[in-house]
């Protein structure tokens, strides 16, 4: 059973109030959809809440099987889907897999060339990453996020480049792979976040 708590999570940069005063818990199989109009601040609690940027004031806590996990070792037990995050593009599709997947284990009956499958992208295996459409990265996000073994996810805005036909693959892949994770969705788009259990508006924390 994994658990995240957020108490009294505050970030600030120079005079502006980003997030304050934020009490959060969720466990396995719950979700939560952070809102908010752009520029509100969801990506950076994303980036606090993962460890990427320290917060303000508060506290974060990851607790898996009742023991609390030191803010070091986060990084094993989550993923991340962003429009921020660069793919190596100099990597073909199944380097860029196998090297991924030397420092996190693939979910169950999984391998490379299932996820390529399941991808929609056998015809790219051998290409390089830069020769990829945005559409095609941001699959290739999706699925390195959701086919970790991982109980934490967070999604950045996650149909962001992806065609309409894009998106339904992308809310069947979350209503396969959801089960008993916790799931973090940062966005404006209810077909994004229609699964998720919980929802916030980061307005109602400045």
């Amino acid at each position: 059973m994994f658990k995240i708590q957020l108490e009294k999570a505050t970030k600030r940069f120079q005079y502006e109030w980003i997030f304050k005063n934020l009490d959060l818990t969720l466990e396995s199989g719950e979700s939560l959809a952070v809102t908010g109009s752009n520029g509100s601040g969801k990506s950076t609690l994303l980036k606090c809440i993962s460890g990427a940027i320290p917060l303000t004031s508060g506290k974060v806590n990851y607790i898996y099987e009742n023991q609390s996990i030191s803010e070091s070792d986060w990084f094993s037990y989550l993923s991340i889907a962003a429009p921020y995050m660069e793919l190596p593009e100099e990597f073909t599709l199944e380097e860029l897999l196998k090297f991924h997947f030397k420092f996190k284990n693939m979910i169950s009956n999984f391998t490379v060339e299932k996820i390529i499958s399941t991808l929609y992208l056998e015809q790219h295996a051998e290409k390089p990453i830069a020769q990829f459409s945005s559409g095609m990265k941001q699959r290739v996000k999706l699925g390195i996020a959701l086919f970790s073994e991982v109980p934490l996810i967070f999604l950045d805005e996650p149909t962001s480049n992806l065609d309409k036909k894009g998106i339904q693959w992308y809310q069947n892949l979350i209503d396969t792979y959801k089960s008993d994770r916790t799931i973090f969705v940062c966005s404006n788009e209810p077909r994004e976040y229609e699964f998720c259990t919980q929802k916030i508006k980061l307005e109602d924390y400045k």
